[in-house]
């Protein structure tokens, strides 16, 4: 099954801005595990300017552009080297792939990404892809290129015609409101259609590191299905999840794939 799987900074450090060891440890041993049992993956990975601010010792999300495009790039430079370093440990090689949004509205550019992922996921290796926020510039406050990481990953998705997209967050899925808020808020597991009463479901808000809601979330949902790939919203603290994902389990919200036309 080819799969491309989003993980968000909330999921990958501590709320001071360091990486939580655990939990990223256990990500890469579940991943390469699904790897192991024949599984294509992709790995869309959030928590460059989170992991740059924990680097940088600053105390928190920086507010200035240039601030958040130097965390982002001393926090790439160090993501990659632990996923480097904890996926060759099970025998997995990974690739870095940095994009902004020429690569994928150029129809040249956007073909020869294809190519390279594809090639990348015959040679068994793993691509861990990320906007280059060093030089874009959306994900970070300026509306002018892909967007945050949960579009980035349902474009990716398409791109390579993946069967599923699982975007692991820091909430179990959809709900009726929000749970951190409403005791009463129940999980939605079924999303055949984006309806507006779906629509109105969404909040704007992410964590203090992220950037991302369960608007973006929806909108990913929406890049996705019509492009023939169901979405899964899961909760990343319990990556052993994937497991049963793939075995089929009703675990977070999923989102129905449209049928493509030609």
């Amino acid at each position: 099954m080819r799969i491309c799987i989003k993980v968000g900074t909330s999921t990958l450090t501590h709320s001071s801005g360091h990486l939580n060891i655990r939990q990223v440890e256990h990500l890469c041993k579940v991943l390469s595990d699904l790897k192991n049992a024949g599984n294509e993956l992709l790995l869309v990975s959030s928590g460059a300017i989170g992991m740059g601010v924990g680097k940088l010792g600053l105390s928190g999300r920086p507010s200035d552009m240039a601030t958040k495009q130097a965390a982002a790039a001393v926090g790439q430079c160090e993501l990659m080297y632990i996923y480097d370093k904890l996926f060759g440990e099970f025998n997995h090689n990974v690739a870095q792939v940095l994009l902004t949004a020429g690569d994928v509205q150029d129809p040249h550019r956007r073909a020869n990404l294809r190519t390279t992922l594809t090639r990348l996921l015959e040679l068994g290796v793993l691509p861990i892809i990320n906007e280059n926020d060093a030089v874009s510039t959306d994900e970070i406050g300026v509306n002018t290129t892909i967007g945050e990481n949960d579009s980035l990953s349902a474009i990716v998705a398409g791109l390579v015609d993946a069967e599923l997209l699982v975007l692991l967050s820091d909430i179990n899925g959809l709900y009726t409101a929000d749970p951190r808020k409403d005791p009463t808020a129940t999980l939605v597991e079924l999303v055949p259609e984006l309806t507006p009463e779906i629509w109105a479901l969404a909040d704007g808000a992410g964590s203090a590191l992220g950037s991302g809601g369960m608007t973006t979330k929806l909108k990913a949902a929406e890049i996705a299905t019509a492009q023939g790939c169901d979405m899964i919203i899961a909760n990343g603290k319990h990556p052993d999840a994937l497991y049963g994902i793939l075995d089929g389990d009703t675990i977070g919200t999923r989102f129905l794939r449209k049928e493509k036309t030609t």
